[in-house]
């Protein structure tokens, strides 16, 4: 939310096209964190999208989401993540690109460290930080409410560009990538309090104040900057905020922005491992991964190799080459879970405890809006797009090679 701003009003750069961007990626996400409502309360297993598609399609489909994730939408969610937190620290640091990817790394491996002593201590720590995040985010808006100017910033002849369907569908893209995590609550549904009924509310009211919050924040940046300057800024809250009150302000927005950083990171880094344990505990990755630490009671190994990967692609991978990659690849697997509520309404038997409201429409919807995001993505950046596709469909082969393995080749053991 304090970096997308800027890709995203890149490509809609009208302030009625960053509302309308945010609005439709805020609509899109809570359509599908209702078909992920629905399937955690059919299956409330550790897991969540990996275990929906196992369920419903096959344990080979469910290995690629696992796959894909670890290769690159969750590793890549978590390197950006953490490339934002060591940018916003250039504010108070002159660390330049090296410098940055060192604390990038840094704060990966400090948190998969703290994860690795103790779940309970991983998930207290994110609380905490989650609090300070919001109150920070509802301070961010009404003081730039308060503070900015009565009329928004004149705009230049040739200031503000054209854009069409293809432009608002690559914004709302980007948007995605800021609203990105929200079916990560369903990776601990086996161990959630009456699953069927706080997984949905939590879902639905996490993603309505997220969205009012991004709207308000967007709508600040643009009443004190010129659209020019949004595009071009790195750090567009603090350049927001050093415009209203000065370098005081644009340090103390800095400082949120980092802290909010920092606790997306932890969640990221605090739910992942939690898909590769239970993938080898189905036997889809080797048991040694799946390993719990005798003391700790953590997914100890599959910590280590989340935060090896985040960290190399911190490394090899710029942030707009991980979005990319990262959303694009995401969604095609979102359409399936579409899919699926679908195919389970079918079934006889079939009776989530939540069931999704205003099906066939509302589902179907949500698949329709994933196929056009990556069809667009795939016309408007083929290059990158091929990328993110070929991780997903190299882990073909491997889960082939795997049952082979598994199995014997002839049906020998």
């Amino acid at each position: 939310m304090f970096v997308q701003a800027s890709e995203i009003t890149a490509r809609v750069p009208t302030a009625g096209g960053v509302v309308l961007a945010w609005l439709l990626a805020g609509g899109l996400t809570l359509l599908g964190a209702q078909v992920c409502a629905e399937l955690a309360s059919a299956y409330p297993r550790t897991g969540g999208v990996y275990v929906f598609l196992r369920e419903v399609y096959s344990p080979a489909l469910g290995f690629l989401w696992g796959w894909a994730m670890f290769w690159s939408m969750h590793s890549g969610i978590a390197a950006a993540v953490a490339t934002v937190f060591a940018r916003y620290a250039g504010t108070f640091l002159n660390l330049g690109d090296t410098g940055t990817r060192l604390l990038a790394v840094g704060a990966i491996l400090f948190l998969s460290a703290i994860n690795y002593g103790g779940t309970r201590t991983g998930s207290r720590f994110q609380a905490a930080i989650t609090a300070v995040k919001l109150a920070a985010v509802v301070a961010i808006v009404a003081a730039g409410w308060w503070l900015a100017p009565a009329a928004p910033p004149p705009v230049a002849p040739g200031e503000v560009g054209a854009w069409g369907p293809v432009d608002l569908m690559l914004a709302v893209s980007a948007g995605l990538f800021a609203f990105g995590g929200w079916h990560m609550v369903t990776y601990t549904a086996e161990e959630t309090v009456d699953a069927a009924r706080t997984i949905p509310r939590a879902l639905m009211l996490g993603i309505a104040v997220v969205t009012i919050c991004y709207v308000g924040l967007n709508a600040v940046y643009l009443s004190v900057l010129s659209v020019p300057e949004v595009v071009a800024s790195t750090r567009v809250a603090a350049d927001t905020f050093d415009r209203l009150i000065g370098p005081a302000g644009a340090v103390a927005i800095a400082a949120l922005v980092m802290v909010s950083a920092f606790g997306a990171l932890n969640g990221i880094i605090l739910v992942g491992p939690r898909v590769y344990y239970q993938m080898a505990q189905d036997g889809l990755l080797f048991r040694w991964a799946g390993a719990v630490h005798p003391r700790f009671q953590t997914p100890a190994r599959a910590i280590v190799l989340q935060a090896v990967w985040s960290s190399a692609l911190v490394w090899t991978g710029t942030y707009r080459a991980l979005f990319t990659r990262v959303i694009y690849t995401e969604w095609i697997f979102f359409a399936l879970l579409g899919v699926a509520v679908l195919l389970l309404r079918r079934r006889r038997g079939y009776d989530p405890p939540w069931p999704m409201p205003l099906v066939p429409v509302a589902p179907l919807v949500f698949v329709l809006a994933s196929a056009a995001i990556v069809v667009n993505q795939l016309i408007a950046d083929p290059r990158e797009s091929a990328v993110g596709l070929g991780l997903v469909l190299s882990g073909l082969p491997v889960y082939w090679l795997w049952s082979c393995r598994r199995q014997g080749y002839g049906g020998q053991a």
